[in-house]
Parts: C-alpha cells; sequence; structure tokens
C-alpha cells in the first residue's frame, strides 16, 4: 500500500517511537514542534476544541477533570453536538475533560508504549490510515469511521492483549484532555479535522477479526433462561442463520424457533412473525449468512417502536387566522397570486414581522422576534409570490435597509453582513439544497459553518454574538443584539434529501419552522395586479421607525416589554410539560426537535400581539393558544418527516424509500412489478427482505390479486 508522502514520513517515525523503548532511540518529532503542546490556557483550549469537534459533526460531552469518568447524567449517551448545551456545560467545568461518543465510529485503543502492535510496522502501517492520537499512558488511539450496515460494539482484549475498540454505545477522550500532569495529543498529519464521512474506513481485517468475534459471543440461551423481549427476534434470527449455515433447511429451521419462541422467550411472538424470521434466515445460501448477519439484517425484526412518530396530517386551517398586519399581509399576497399558497403566506409574513420589530419587541423573558422560517412546495407551485411581497413592502414602506443578501457565499459574508445592519431578512431561495451543502465540509468549507453562525445568531438576538478570532484583532467581529429573520423557500425532496441525523440533533433545524404546503399545485387563477395597501405600508412604517430605545437605539437597543395576560402563561406552561415528557424518549431526534418548541411558540406570540396590535401590544390567551398550536404542529410535522427521510444504515435508507413508494401510491397499492421498477438499484433478494420487514413492523400488508391469467402482490400502506 502506498501512502502520501507526509504521511509515509510520519508513518516512520512511529514505528520507530514504538520501537524506542527497545532500542533506545530518542525520537524528537514526538517531543518536539511537531505535537500539538498544552499551554497555559489549557482550560480556554478545552471548550474551544470541544466546539471544533462539534462542528466537525462529533457528539461531545464533559468528563471529570484529569479523569476519564463522565460528569453528565447519563455519560456518552448525553453527547451533543449542540453548540449551545457545549458552552453551558463547559462554563460549568471550565478544566473537564472531553469525551467523545463513538457511535458511527470505530476506534482501536492500544494500551502501552510497549504494546506488540505498536511495534508491528505492517500493522502499523495499516492503522496509520485514520486519524491517531498518543495517550497519557503511551498508548494509541487509531479513528477511523464503521463500513456502512454495520453497528460494532464495544470490545476489550478480544482482538489482542490490550488492543480494544469503541464504537456504537462507548466514547473516548480526547486532545487537549488530560490525566493527571499528562495530556492526549494528535499526532502531526493525525490530527481528528475532518467529518466523519470523510474518515478512513476502519481496515478490512479489523473488520474481520471483530464479526469473528461476534460470531463467537453469539450463544443460544442455556436451559432455563430467558430471551427478554425486545432481543427475541435478533435471538432467533441468528439462531436460524446458525442453523442454516449447516444446510437446516425452512422447516427444520422454523420448527426449532417456534419451539424457542414457546419455550425460551420471556414474551413469545406470533407463530405467523416467527415463521418470517424462518423464511428469512432459510432464504440465504450457507455462504451468505456471514454477510446477512454483519450487516446486522436482522435488526429489521424487532418489534415496532411504541413511540413512531404520528402523521399531525396537513397544516390546520385554523393556524392560518391571525388578526391584523399578518391578516392583511396575507390577502394582499393572496389576491395577487397566480397560484395561491396560504400556508406559504403566512410563513413569509411572520418572517416580514420579526424583521419589522426586531431590536424593538422582547417580553420578560428576554425573547425575541427573530425567527428562521423554511416553506417547502413543489416547483411551479407558487413560492415566489411570497418572496417578492415582502421585498415590495419593505421597500415602499421606506424600511429597505432591512432587505438582506438573496444569498449567502460564506459565513464570514453572512456576518458581514448583519455587522453592517444589525436586522436583516435573509430571503434565500431553494435553501434545501443549501442544507444540503452544509452537511458536507469537505466539498463547500466556505458554506459549512453558515450553520453555526445562523445557530450562534438566533441565540444571541438579546445579547452579543462573539465572532471568530483572528490573529489580527481588528479583524474580530462582535455584535450587540443582531437580528437576523430567515424566509428560505424549497421544494420538498430538496430539503428531505438534506436531512440527517446530525443536523437534526446538533440544534441547526431545531430553530427552524418549515411550514409545508397544503396543496402543492393549486388551481391558477385570474390575478389583479395592485400596489400594496396604504394601509399594510403604514403599519410597516410605523413598526420601521418606532425607537423604544432612543437616539442610542441603534448601538445599544432598549426594546419594548411586551406583557402576558392572565390566562396566557398557563398555555406556555402546559406546552413546556408536554415537551419536557416529549424530550424524555428514548430518541435523539425526537428529544432535539422538542428542545426549543416552547421558545419558538413564545416567539410567535409576540409576532401575534404585534400584529394585532401596533400600539400596545400584550400576549393574550388567543396569541399563546395560537403560537402553542403552531410550534407544536410544526415540531411534530418536521418529526414525523425526519422518520420517513433520516436512515440509519443502507438498509435503513432502501426501507424508507421503499415505504414512500408504497404510500404515494395511495388506495389502490403498487405492484411488485411496479415497486420494482421504481427500485432498480435494489436487487431482488434485498426487496423482498425490505418488504418482509415493512409487512412484519406494521407499516404495509400485502394482498393477492387474482387477474384472469394469474396472481399478483400489491402493496399497501398502513
Amino acid at each position: 500500500m502506498m501512502l502520501p508522502a507526509i504521511r509515509f514520513l510520519s508513518f516512520a517515525y512511529l514505528v520507530a517511537g514504538a520501537l524506542e523503548t527497545r532500542f533506545k532511540i530518542r525520537i524528537s518529532l514526538f517531543i518536539g514542534d511537531d505535537m500539538k503542546s498544552v499551554s497555559q490556557t489549557h482550560t480556554n483550549f478545552l471548550l474551544q476544541a470541544a466546539l471544533e469537534y462539534a462542528g466537525l459533526g462529533y457528539s461531545v460531552f464533559p468528563c471529570a477533570s484529569g479523569d476519564k469518568m463522565p460528569i453528565t447524567k447519563n455519560g456518552c449517551l448525553d453527547a451533543t453536538t449542540d453548540e449551545d448545551q457545549i458552552i453551558e456545560w463547559w462554563q460549568q467545568k471550565p478544566n473537564a475533560n472531553i469525551g467523545i461518543a463513538t457511535k458511527g465510529l470505530l476506534v482501536v485503543d492500544i494500551d502501552g508504549s510497549d504494546n506488540e502492535w505498536l511495534t508491528n510496522p505492517d500493522i502499523m502501517q495499516s492503522l496509520s490510515s485514520g486519524a491517531m492520537s498518543q495517550t497519557p499512558g503511551g498508548g494509541r488511539h487509531f479513528i477511523f469511521r464503521q463500513p456502512p450496515g454495520t453497528n460494532f460494539k464495544n470490545t476489550t482484549g478480544k482482538l489482542a492483549p490490550k488492543v480494544d475498540t469503541r464504537a456504537d454505545g462507548g466514547y473516548i477522550v480526547a486532545p487537549p484532555s488530560k490525566i493527571g500532569p499528562k495530556a492526549y495529543q494528535w499526532y502531526s498529519s493525525y490530527e481528528l479535522n475532518e467529518p466523519l464521512e470523510s474518515l478512513s474506513v476502519v481496515p478490512e481485517w479489523i473488520v474481520e477479526k471483530l464479526n469473528q468475534i461476534t460470531e463467537e459471543q453469539f450463544e443460544l440461551p442455556v436451559e432455563g433462561n430467558k430471551i427478554p423481549k425486545g432481543q427475541q427476534h435478533n435471538s432467533l434470527f441468528k439462531a436460524g442463520c446458525k442453523m442454516r449455515r449447516f444446510g437446516c433447511t425452512f422447516e427444520v429451521i422454523n420448527a426449532a424457533l417456534q419451539t424457542m419462541n414457546q419455550n425460551q422467550c420471556a414474551e413469545p411472538g406470533t407463530v405467523e412473525a416467527i415463521e418470517k424470521i424462518a423464511r428469512s434466515a432459510a432464504n440465504y445460501s450457507p455462504n451468505q449468512n456471514d454477510q446477512a448477519d454483519t450487516e446486522c439484517w436482522y435488526e429489521q425484526y424487532v418489534e415496532p417502536k411504541s413511540d413512531d412518530a404520528t402523521d399531525p396530517g396537513p397544516f390546520p386551517d385554523e393556524l392560518l387566522n391571525v388578526p391584523g398586519f399578518i391578516e392583511e399581509v396575507m390577502k394582499y399576497n393572496l389576491d395577487g397570486a397566480f397560484k395561491p399558497q396560504p400556508v406559504l403566506a403566512l410563513s413569509a409574513a411572520i418572517a416580514l414581522v420579526g424583521t419589522l420589530t426586531g431590536r424593538k419587541i422582547s417580553d420578560r423573558f428576554g425573547t425575541r422576534t427573530n425567527v428562521y422560517c423554511l416553506s417547502v412546495c413543489k416547483s411551479g407551485g407558487g413560492k415566489e409570490r411570497a418572496r417578492q411581497v415582502n421585498k415590495d413592502i419593505l421597500f415602499n414602506s421606506g424600511a429597505e435597509k432591512l432587505i438582506g443578501p438573496e444569498g449567502l457565499a460564506s459565513h464570514a459574508g453572512l456576518v458581514s453582513a448583519v455587522e453592517k445592519r444589525n436586522c436583516l431578512l435573509l430571503q434565500l431561495d431553494e435553501i434545501g439544497r443549501m442544507i444540503k451543502t452544509l452537511g458536507n465540509a469537505g466539498s463547500s468549507p466556505h458554506l459549512y459553518h453558515i450553520a453555526t453562525v445562523l445557530m450562534k445568531m438566533f441565540t444571541s438576538a438579546n445579547s452579543v454574538y462573539i465572532g471568530d478570532a483572528y490573529a489580527d484583532p481588528d479583524k474580530n467581529k462582535s455584535i450587540n443584539q443582531p437580528h437576523v429573520c430567515l424566509y428560505g423557500t424549497t421544494v420538498p425532496q430538496s430539503l428531505y434529501e438534506g436531512l440527517t441525523s446530525e443536523n437534526l440533533t446538533d440544534g441547526f433545524l431545531s430553530r427552524m419552522m418549515v411550514f409545508e404546503s397544503a396543496n402543492h399545485d393549486p388551481r391558477p387563477q385570474e390575478v389583479s395586479i395592485y400596489e400594496v395597501p396604504k394601509s399594510i405600508l403604514a403599519t410597516a412604517r410605523t413598526w420601521f421607525q418606532f425607537n423604544p430605545g432612543g437616539n442610542l437605539s441603534g448601538e445599544n437597543p432598549g426594546p419594548y416589554v411586551v406583557d402576558y395576560e392572565t390566562g396566557a402563561e398557563s398555555v406556555f406552561q402546559q406546552l413546556e410539560e408536554d415537551a419536557y415528557n416529549e424530550r424524555k424518549a428514548d430518541n435523539d431526534m425526537v428529544s432535539s426537535m422538542w428542545t426549543r418548541t416552547v421558545e419558538k411558540a413564545r416567539k410567535l406570540a409576540l409576532i401575534y400581539a404585534c400584529s394585532e396590535n401596533t400600539q400596545s401590544p400584550r400576549v393574550n390567551a388567543s396569541a399563546a393558544e395560537w403560537a402553542c398550536k403552531l410550534s407544536q404542529y410544526l415540531t411534530r410535522r418536521m418529526i414525523f418527516t425526519a422518520s420517513d427521510w433520516v436512515a440509519e444504515n443502507l438498509f435503513d435508507a432502501m426501507a424508507k424509500k421503499a415505504l414512500r413508494i408504497i404510500k404515494a401510491a395511495g388506495p389502490k397499492g403498487i405492484t411488485l412489478s411496479g415497486l420494482t421498477r421504481k427500485t432498480r438499484g435494489v436487487r431482488g433478494r434485498e426487496r423482498k427482505e425490505i418488504l418482509d420487514s415493512l409487512v412484519l413492523s406494521g407499516d404495509i400488508r400485502c394482498e393477492e390479486i387474482k387477474t384472469a391469467t394469474n396472481k399478483k402482490s400489491v402493496y399497501l400502506s398502513l
């Protein structure tokens, strides 16, 4: 294997360094400038490093200072990429070490500087393609990503003596953390400075060893022991694969699994469910079982989760009614629209009011009216009208300075634009494509940090935004109470294909309010072109000229505090309780999406109040109920959509695609041949496994329909 020049030189030094204790050779590379030193500003580096790891998509959490022990309630299960949470943790414990959860990673942890693996040139060359750090005890962490379709767990001493692995369910401590006086350090050219998807895959020989270990670890239940609920389908499938490997037929496997199900499962499954498991195991030829087991296809047979996302349905009509300014703006929008889109008109009007009241309105909790609204509609459905209406209103009311750029070339450009104006409305077309790009640092590094800046500005609206630190202090940016409102439009597939588990859990999309059109292709209407009504312009001008902070409001705004009427606060308290109960679900995506539901509801209530009354806005019970219902609906809708699109592995992705196709077919369903035409990239055996899993999980059903000449299978969504 040929290595790049810089890594080949580093590799040579690594081997020599590992042999140092045997041959007493001093290698200055490991103690000189090429090793990242830990200075007296170690505490500052810890927070900075944690944020950098999170920015690359690695979930982090705090460990005890000078130790490996997690200090969060649930250990590595609390790991996150949410910048606000990370800052809060390290503000509370500035000296906390950094833990990185290793879900999706495979870390080879070699203990001791004299370990035989570290003195073996072939092993060292094989492991030198990933990120690598030196541990305080002289060992090594070699960091890779897992191959697609695998779900490796932690092992201890299984690969070799004092050679462990950390994977799903585990974590490592990362530089510049310390254990006692000694620090973890990255080797030069081997730093963890690229996102997970760009990491090298773990060497194949390691994968083979781990698969062997997994196989050796699997044992049939001892007589008298019960397989607990939640593990029985997994265990039965593996037992079936074992028997198939010995040449057992379906009849033999089914008879054995039915007996195991009745006698050794804590809660036996149905005869039909066990038969499907047996048939699936019997479908593989003996030499295919390793692949079936390694790729964890048995996971398709776990019992359906009770917390599956449910569809809250199309956008409720009653939520389209907001009295006052928003109602007027929506009427003007829809009267002049070739294809009227009420949901998109509401979304754009909310962003407009949020912009006009920017840095001028607050509640007693410090909530501001900065909102991020995304409107989703298929191509040709009439997305353009709402953006144009907002621009016309701002321009003709003399508030054109609030109109921000319609494209973002870099995060630095975004910061500069907000620094110049302080309050802006960003109207971005095809924002779904941008969100998809934001998840790939390698393809567009200049765009990658836009999401981070937008997240920071969202939470800094009532404080100060502090930008990146530069060697030249004149380039450092700080903005007092930045107010950015975002109104983006996109087609559904562009947005949903860009959804990942990372941007759903890192706090970016939880700040967004996604409004999906209830009718993607409305009937065209005759349009009467007329100027923006004077009443709309008068209200927009009133808010733009409103100056509660006096002459210094531009530098140090003093917003008008909107009161809550009796009864309004109890509505928010109920939503807080509902959101808290939802966040307790054992699902990172669901938990993170509910995190900002109440905050967004308070923002919406302020906007409702300002729309209803420009003279003395107050959050009444009507405003609170509308805001809470809307925020709750949007959260549930986003979780449901994500459950349809975001996949954990390749098999899951194929299953979700098949389910979307079957749902789109409607009540008549789709034949197997029709589904095959739409999934030509899927092999026949895989397609059968996918359909069996969807039937077993209760997502679809299969019906046999007789025709004049034969029978055909039709799949229908449940």
